[in-house]
């Protein structure tokens, strides 16, 4: 099926979205049990790092890792913000500088000043937009952030979206309990699929959807650690305890330039393949054979993949063996973790 589509379903019981473009899965998110990134607590600072800079902070749901911070004391009361995901039996990742995200405004209660995204390069859109940004932001000493879809929205609907995000970040950072709190909840799939998959698509939320337009099937080949690469190529992306290994082959084809096509191609399809299995941390790229001139071609074909993936990732470079690496925010809940198993 050609074009995009965004669908809003639940997978085993849990509130799922889905995002096809021209019948393939480009994106895939599934609540699952840990704090949803976004969630904000009023923390208790338990014990201090030392050497590396980092406290570990008490909330209601467990112990919270806080980084970069100095000049706080023990048993100090501050407002924290999940930033993504934990590896199994470790800390929740938080940060201090919180900000309240929706589709066309970003808050910043703790960096003022009023931006537009570096997107928005019209001059004439940009006055606008920054017309709407003071009007709406009067009297606040809070920051915003306009987003690139706010180039395009009804002004209504962008003053609406401020006035929501900056009432509750008021709500918020006036609200420093005596005790570990939690104060917001981070958004759903459902939210998260509305604010972020900003592009035109056609939007589904008909129960079941995700078998009518076969999201079912996506996701049980996502499970599999093979992914075709066309041509008779393939990589394997597959977990371990330390990082994520990516294996690229060049199957049957033996040409003089197979390696550097299967590298093209891995370059081309891996954000998304990481993306839709909920696969972050560090990263390393076993490339097939190609010839050191042709590094750039790769490196230049995975950066502009990456400009299309909404999570942090920094490419980190060529290791003495010819790998590549980087490394990517755990930004969502490996898939593994959140589907039950099936015989």
């Amino acid at each position: 099926m050609k074009g995009r589509q965004i669908l809003l379903d639940h997978l085993q019981g849990r509130e799922a979205a889905a995002l096809m473009i021209d019948g393939q899965l480009s994106d895939l998110l599934i609540d699952g049990d840990a704090p949803r990134p976004g969630t904000v607590y009023t923390g208790m600072v338990d014990r201090q790092v030392k050497g590396q800079g980092g406290v570990f902070i008490k909330t209601p749901d467990g112990s919270a890792y806080l980084r970069g911070v100095r000049g706080i004391t023990q048993g100090e009361m501050l407002h924290v913000q999940v930033t993504g995901y934990a590896e199994l039996g470790k800390a929740i990742p938080v940060t201090h500088k919180l900000l309240f995200k929706s589709r066309y405004a970003i808050v910043t209660p703790d960096a003022a000043g009023l931006n537009l995204s570096r997107s928005i390069r019209d001059d004439n859109v940009r006055d606008r937009l920054m017309l709407v940004a003071h009007e709406a932001m009067e009297g606040s000493k809070m920051g915003l952030i306009l987003r690139s879809v706010s180039a395009e929205a009804n002004p209504d609907d962008i003053v609406d979206d401020i006035t929501a995000m900056r009432k509750l970040a008021e709500q918020i950072t006036f609200d420093l309990a005596q005790k570990p709190t939690l104060l917001v909840e981070g958004d759903g799939p459902h939210v998260v699929a509305w604010r972020d998959w900003i592009k035109p698509a056609n939007v589904v939320t008909e129960e079941g959807c995700f078998e009518s337009y076969d999201v079912m099937e996506a996701i049980e080949s996502a499970k599999s650690i093979l992914i075709p690469l066309g041509a008779g190529a393939s990589m394997f992306v597959e977990p371990t305890k330390a990082l994520i290994s990516v294996d690229v082959n060049t199957g049957i084809d033996q040409s003089f330039f197979a390696g550097t096509k299967a590298n093209i191609a891995c370059a081309r399809v891996l954000p998304s393949a990481l993306r839709i299995r909920g696969l972050g941390g560090q990263i390393t790229v076993d490339l097939a054979p190609m010839p050191k001139k042709e590094r750039r071609t790769f490196e230049n074909s995975l950066r502009a993949a990456l400009r299309d993936d909404d999570v942090d990732t920094v490419m980190a470079g060529w290791t003495p063996l010819g790998h590549y690496e980087l490394q990517r925010k755990r930004a969502r809940q490996p898939l593994s973790e959140l589907l039950i198993k099936s015989d």
